[in-house]
């Protein structure tokens, strides 16, 4: 599999709303955009608005999360021949998108948390390719469906909980209200023949034995296919099982009886170990830690506990609530979070609690958690509201969270799965 990365030749333009008289140039010629990016960073890089976090710039600003915005590039093909399959992947769209490619509309999305991908085989041709995402006003959506949904409690002004996007984007007591809009994520077209790997989760600690890991891979099977091999390699050991044409997943049971156990920060050391999956010709690669995770909530004589357990070890837990790094959350790198995860361990942190009105975090922010042994307690993002259980907002709930769980499951910090921030307190304690 070969993914070539979408990232030269855009361009922004203006597509509704009401905008200000000073930027019909955007209008009329649209500006150079950056991809990964969002519509506020590009204005910035333009020079066309001012730095959004200084003096009241923030309601200054507001109009941009009311219009309507179109990223638009050309492209070169891959090698039609060399593969079977060419699929336009999109990791991160913000949010409600329209995507057009040779004047054919792909699709559209309303989330924010999660992949997108398309079959483009067909549409694609070797030169002059021309790719098209329009973006709606989060705002004028957000509205729209709280109309069509219901109205329910939610903090702050704007309806974020009628749409799936990061809450704080809407403002919050801490931040601004920046709303954007963009292609937040890498987008690129993905070749492969045969068979694909969908999905790896590697489930460790299986059966309480640390050094036991299951792992989970998901296959897509193409027309030209022929039944494969999978198989797993970690710490010197290997599984293998065969497939057959259109088997949706298998698991490969491994105990990696040599290795090293991975600790939290004070406890141990934190080895990772490379694991590989191959199917056909296809490879998938991540680093794992071996351990146990549990939470001990047995009720006792002094009501219920709430015990983070390692490797059966009790672990005191000094932590922090954890916000993105940046309102606009491309501009968040490596280093960037490097520097923040020097303050937490400098001040004796060995956990972060990823906030649910923020986002699914980075594969950065958990390859520095696994490497420093800090846990990580993971919100699913559902902050301080009521959701509508309607399919349209459950069904993307679900989707979201199938990806992330996927995409997540191989980091050893990941330690805490939870619900979302507040939500209960809302109808405890708030009225509701």
């Amino acid at each position: 599999m070969a993914f070539r990365a979408l990232e030269t030749g855009w361009t922004l333009h203006y597509a509704g709303g009401d905008i200000p008289a000073a930027f019909s140039e955007i209008e009329r010629r649209g500006i150079p955009a950056t991809v990964p990016g969002v519509v506020h960073t590009d204005l910035l890089a333009a020079d066309l608005i001012p730095d959004p976090y200084v003096d009241d710039n923030e309601s200054l600003l507001a109009w941009i999360g009311r219009c309507d915005w179109r990223y638009e590039t050309t492209f070169d093909a891959p090698d039609l021949d060399a593969a079977e399959n060419h699929d336009l992947v999109a990791e991160g769209l913000d949010t409600v998108a329209r995507v057009v490619l040779n004047g054919v509309e792909l699709g559209t999305t309303v989330n924010q948390h999660r992949t997108y991908r398309w079959l483009v085989r067909e549409l694609l041709r070797p030169e002059g390719n021309r790719l098209e995402i329009t973006f709606r006003s989060p705002i004028a959506y957000a509205e729209e469906r709280e109309a069509v949904l219901g109205e329910r409690p939610h903090s702050y002004v704007h309806p974020f909980n009628a749409i799936r996007k990061s809450a704080c984007n809407f403002g919050w007591d801490w931040g601004p209200a920046l709303v954007t809009s963009g292609i937040w994520r890498p987008i690129g077209i993905e070749s492969w023949s045969g068979v694909r790997i969908a999905g790896v989760r590697p489930v460790v600690g299986v059966d309480g034995d640390p050094r036991r890991v299951d792992v989970h891979v998901d296959l897509e099977w193409g027309a030209g296919a022929v039944d494969t091999e999978v198989s797993a390699d970690v710490a010197g050991e290997r599984a293998s099982v065969a497939a057959s044409v259109g088997t949706p997943s298998v698991v490969l049971p491994l105990t990696a009886a040599d290795a090293e156990l991975w600790w939290p920060r004070g406890h141990g050391a934190q080895p990772l170990y490379e694991l590989t999956v191959r199917a056909g010709d296809e490879e998938w690669s991540r680093r794992i830690g071996f351990r146990t995770a549990e939470i001990d909530v047995e009720a006792d004589a002094d009501g219920s506990p709430f015990t983070v357990i390692v490797n059966g070890k009790p672990i005191y837990i000094r932590g922090a609530n954890w916000i993105p790094d940046d309102t606009f959350f491309p501009r968040i790198t490596r280093d960037s979070l490097a520097l923040a995860f020097d303050d937490a361990t400098e001040a004796g942190m060995n956990m972060l609690r990823v906030w649910g009105g923020g986002i699914y975090e980075s594969d950065d922010f958990y390859d520095l958690a696994d490497e420093q042994g800090i846990l990580v307690w993971q919100d699913f993002l559902l902050a301080c509201a009521a959701y509508s259980e309607d399919a349209e907002l459950w069904d993307e709930f679900e989707a979201e969270a199938r990806d992330n769980v996927t995409r997540l499951s191989s980091h050893p910090s990941l330690v805490v799965w939870n619900g979302g921030n507040e939500n209960i307190w809302g109808w405890v304690d708030w009225g509701w």
